[in-house]
């Protein structure tokens, strides 16, 4: 990672949607209301407002980790109506660098993105790239995956990097360990990520057009839970993320400690759950008080051909749909379900790269969709009624696993 000067000003980072966006923007860098609430469930909707857009929650939010959505152009997020997406501190910091995207004014102009970004501090590299990395108090050493080289990730470094992207909301750099980890280290990383919160907050360079959320850690552990969220919730920040999560934790432990998480975290402040994008955890998580969800599952899983319905996910390779002249979903109205059928895109699923893109609008379509519909649910006071309509399609013949039904009688819907 190329180093920024420490004077050295950073220029303002890409520009509102349009011009009238640009003069009614809220002079706070975020601002969030909670417009709705479920009368039995702990889900609710909100309009959460940053520099370059208007987000409604609950959100999910596409993950384009060098600055790119994986086959999926800019153009076609703004037709999709997607409001904001993730960049990844790390990657971008490792290429092109705090240099390149300084130059550029800011991430939103260096890959044409005229809506809210919100970048991952880097973190959760500390997982899927540890035998590449060191932790220790100061921060963690990486051994480039690019070019072998090595550089030190702290707090400060990773502020520094966030604020020359220029992101709407930043994440604060925390000590990551797997969900399954036990004994002593667990503990260790929750004091570290809060101890790391502080010296991020010191940081920080940009507070009056950044937003910092700092991310609550403790594993599977209740009491760690609890520990941290007291400690975070004493800072003056605008939102929060729970952490820690989807990395081979049983579902029973998942939405237990998300359950836990959202009665420890302020109502009046947006909620982020960092890494869920399985359709039915969504639903479930909503329900739980989530606010914001990202994951890379619906461009990944369509780079190997497989489509998101809400009966569950379909393989477009299986010769079944060889052909099937439907569309992918009959009542998705997005450009891949207007144009293209089954039989075509399991003629060009893996095998012609444009099938990436093809299929991957169509996923991240569902998804916007799926969250919307549970707003418009919410906000008609249907919600647990959607909820038990989701789940019988998604689950037919009585097959809702027992977590799922667990979670939601936790919040008073009984499937």
């Amino acid at each position: 990672m190329d180093t920024v000067p420490n004077k050295a000003p950073i220029p303002a980072s890409g520009s509102p949607a349009s011009t009238e966006d640009a003069t009614t923007r809220p002079s706070a860098p975020l601002q969030y209301r909670v417009v709705a609430k479920c009368g039995v469930t702990k889900a609710r909707v909100g309009v959460m407002s940053v520099r370059h857009a208007d987000v409604d929650t609950p959100v999910f939010m596409p993950v384009g980790t060098q600055g790119t959505l994986k086959g999926v152009l800019p153009e076609q997020l703004l037709a999709l109506d997607c409001r904001i997406m993730l960049g990844n501190t790390y990657h971008l910091g490792m290429r092109p660098g705090t240099t390149v995207l300084e130059k550029a004014g800011g991430l939103h102009r260096f890959m044409g993105w005229p809506r809210a970004l919100l970048t991952d501090s880097g973190g959760f590299q500390m997982v899927s790239l540890l035998q590449l990395a060191e932790i220790t108090e100061q921060g963690v050493r990486f051994q480039s995956p690019y070019d072998g080289s090595e550089c030190m990730l702290t707090p400060e470094r990773s502020m520094e990097i966030q604020n020359a992207i220029g992101a709407d909301i930043m994440m604060q750099l925390d000590d990551v360990v797997k969900t399954t980890t036990t004994g002593p280290r667990v503990e260790e990383a929750m004091h570290r990520t809060i101890r790391w919160l502080d010296r991020s907050i010191g940081a920080h360079a940009r507070d009056t057009e950044q937003s910092i959320f700092p991310i609550v850690q403790g594993g599977l552990q209740p009491d760690l839970r609890r520990v941290c969220a007291a400690e975070l919730t004493k800072r003056n920040t605008r939102g929060f993320a729970v952490g820690g999560l989807s990395g081979g934790e049983s579902k029973d432990e998942f939405w237990r400690t998300v359950h836990l998480c959202t009665d420890l975290l302020p109502e009046d402040k947006p909620r982020y759950l960092m890494g869920v994008g399985f359709a039915a955890d969504l639903v479930v998580c909503v329900a739980l008080g989530i606010d914001m969800f990202d994951c890379v599952f619906p461009t990944r899983t369509a780079r190997f051909g497989c489509a998101l319905t809400r009966a569950g996910q379909i393989n477009l390779k299986q010769r079944a749909f060889a052909q099937d002249m439907r569309p992918i979903e009959d009542d998705c109205d997005c450009s891949t379900c207007r144009t293209y059928t089954r039989a075509y895109l399991h003629h060009i699923v893996t095998v012609e790269p444009v099938a990436c893109s093809i299929v991957s609008v169509h996923n991240v379509a569902f998804q916007l969709r799926l969250m919307g519909d549970m707003r418009d649910a919410i906000q008609q006071g249907r919600f647990p009624a959607f909820v038990k309509s989701y789940m019988a399609v998604r689950f037919p013949d009585d097959t809702v696993p027992q977590w799922i039904r667990d979670a939601l009688a936790a919040v008073n819907v009984q499937l």
